[in-house]
């Protein structure tokens, strides 16, 4: 059965490279990536992808809606605004394949995509079975516009699946008690909570990881899935209420790029979940695929480095 899901954002034109030296030209961003990769993962079991956001009416805009197309995704939620660009963000990486980001983004058409008195996603948001967004979402958008896509989810949320991952970016928000209340707004009106237990740490100002981890297992969320890193997963679902279970992760030799890693296991993790799959295999496998993601370069890495978790049934 076809599930078509919804995925709401920011996409960047991406440098990969060291400053002043040779850089790679490339495009990300992590509701992009998981877009990309739930479409790879999810399309044996019938699940299409359409991606929402803002571009300018550029040739780099094009360029990037054209990629998009060639990846799988539907782009009619995409808004085009005159005169504006995409954002812009240059990767460096240290030979451990640890991140450091330096942003371009200020002006950058995404932020703008609710500045209108209705947007694509809002026309057609009962065409979708699943509507998935990340603490950078709404971290980008203006007031207005984060309020009407907090009450997009609470429309949703009653007949769809609504998924809030908490990417935490301190510098995106005025100040930490802002992105709290934000964050907790979300989290009440998600069906499914994926938490990066580093993440949820910093937005709450914890010194321990054990007190971040209490409280997110705390959260009001139906479902809620903490990832920490090498340690195994952690997930309680609807089918198991009041247990957590455990999904393993799987051990890399050579870390090359962790750029990606939790929006790969998103996309995963969802494709598995919405073709039926228990949550504890959704996570097993979405680990599977944010292991494979860390050992290339980039944020969308070359399908064939994962034809073999692409092909066959939808639940392994």
């Amino acid at each position: 059965m076809t599930q078509r899901v919804a995925v709401i954002g920011e996409c960047m034109l991406e440098l990969q490279g060291q400053a002043f030296g040779p850089m790679t030209q490339s495009y990300g961003g992590d509701t992009l990536n998981t877009a990309v990769y739930l479409r790879r993962c999810g399309r044996a079991g019938g699940i299409e992808v359409a991606y929402a956001t803002a571009v300018g009416d550029d040739s780099l805009s094009q360029g990037l809606l054209d990629r998009w197309t060639q990846q799988g995704l539907e782009t009619r939620l995409v808004r085009r605004i005159a005169g504006r660009h995409p954002g812009l963000y240059m990767i460096q990486v240290d030979e451990r394949g640890e991140r450091s980001f330096h942003y371009w983004r200020d002006t950058a058409a995404a932020k703008a995509y609710f500045e209108v008195s209705q947007t694509p996603l809002e026309q057609f948001a009962d065409d979708y079975d699943a509507l998935y967004l990340s603490g950078i979402t709404l971290a980008i958008l203006p007031p207005e516009g984060r309020e009407r896509l907090l009450d997009l989810m609470a429309r949703m949320r009653s007949r769809a699946t609504v998924v809030f991952d908490n990417n935490y970016r301190p510098p995106l928000w005025p100040d930490r008690q802002q992105a709290r209340d934000v964050f907790q707004r979300a989290f009440s009106l998600a069906t499914v909570a994926l938490v990066t237990a580093d993440d949820h740490q910093a937005l709450l100002g914890l010194e321990s990881p054990e007190a971040a981890l209490a409280h997110a297992k705390d959260l009001p969320t139906p479902e809620v899935v903490i990832k920490r890193g090498a340690a195994p997963t952690l997930v309680r679902s609807p089918e198991h209420p009041d247990r957590w279970l455990t999904a393993p992760t799987e051990t890399v030799a050579r870390v090359v790029d962790t750029t990606a890693a939790g929006d790969s296991f998103a996309g995963g993790y969802l494709a598995r979940r919405l073709a039926g799959a228990s949550a504890v295999e959704a996570a097993t496998y979405g680990n599977r695929v944010a292991a494979r993601v860390i050992q290339h370069h980039g944020a969308v890495i070359p399908a064939e480095a994962m034809q073999d978790l692409m092909e066959g049934s939808p639940i392994a």
